[in-house]
């Protein structure tokens, strides 16, 4: 685990995936790594596949023209995708990052990331939205990723600017604990104001495992503040993270049941697509 992989394109957040990236791979102390994937997306499909659909007698022409525009396609792409990831290159290299190196690859994002997922430590990337789509069209692609990889993934939202607090989620499960140990122990979010939010009413055991986070994060220099509110989780996260003027918010990646996600959805599939903040998900 020895580098932060930033996954960039030419959207308009990437400067801010950017920023983040350098950001956390100072503090960690690691490698930066750029990934640029080439997906070549369903409705712009090969030329090839048109083959069987003209009439290669009285099209030949007119097919070997497709073809050649098909290969200069691709390779005008590859092209952008160079020129996007020496940007980001020198960019880092400005901000302080001297280790960086830069990939370009084809296929899907999530299936590259898990071939690179055990010397990653952390994914930077950014939300995105189809030009025209509902807002629910939001982060689908952040969400094959978290729910693919093992490692934490941040998927960053807004302009950026150095965080200086942040919100964990905290429902006292194991697996909150876990998630709450996992930010004690790491260097990324030392030195921030830090806020655990239980939404809801709750109940003793919860207080409890309260109270054994915030003494874990305090012991390890964490000025914590434990916050109770009642109400749907969804909403009371979004709006206190509002409130406090979070720049991050931690999650725990899917602690549902597969059965009451389908049913239902989680909390953090919600939040990927919906959160006012930028999100750091831990399994």
């Amino acid at each position: 685990m020895n580098k932060v992989v930033a996954c960039i394109d030419d959207s308009t957040r990437a400067a801010v995936v950017c920023d983040f990236a350098i950001w956390a791979a100072r503090l960690l102390d690691v490698k930066l790594e750029f990934l640029h994937v080439l997906d070549r997306h369903p409705e712009r499909a090969s030329i090839s596949d048109y083959s069987g659909a003209i009439g290669i007698d009285s099209h030949e022409s007119l097919l070997e023209q497709l073809s050649a525009l098909d290969e200069e396609r691709s390779k005008l792409a590859q092209e952008h995708g160079r020129q996007i990831l020496q940007a980001a290159r020198q960019r880092a290299e400005a901000g302080g990052v001297s280790a960086v190196d830069t990939v370009q690859r084809h296929g899907a994002l999530a299936e590259t990331l898990l071939d690179i997922e055990p010397d990653t430590r952390l994914v930077v990337m950014g939300q995105h939205e189809q030009a025209g789509s509902s807002r629910w069209y939001l982060d689908q692609n952040a969400e094959r990723v978290v729910r693919s990889l093992q490692r934490p993934v941040m998927v960053v939202n807004g302009a950026y600017k150095a965080p200086e607090r942040f919100v964990i989620a905290f429902d006292g499960s194991d697996t909150a604990m876990k998630m709450v140990q996992m930010v004690a122990a790491s260097p990324l979010l030392k030195g921030l104001d830090c806020h655990l939010l239980v939404a809801g009413d709750p109940s003793a055991s919860v207080r409890e495992s309260l109270a054994q986070a915030h003494e874990s994060l305090e012991s390890e220099g964490f000025a914590v503040s434990d916050v109770v509110r009642v109400g749907e989780a969804e909403q009371v996260i979004r709006d206190y993270v509002l409130e406090c003027q979070a720049d991050v918010l931690v999650m725990g990646a899917y602690g549902h049941s597969r059965i009451r996600h389908l049913i239902m959805g989680s909390t953090t599939s919600t939040l990927l697509r919906t959160s006012p903040v930028s999100m750091l998900v831990l399994r």
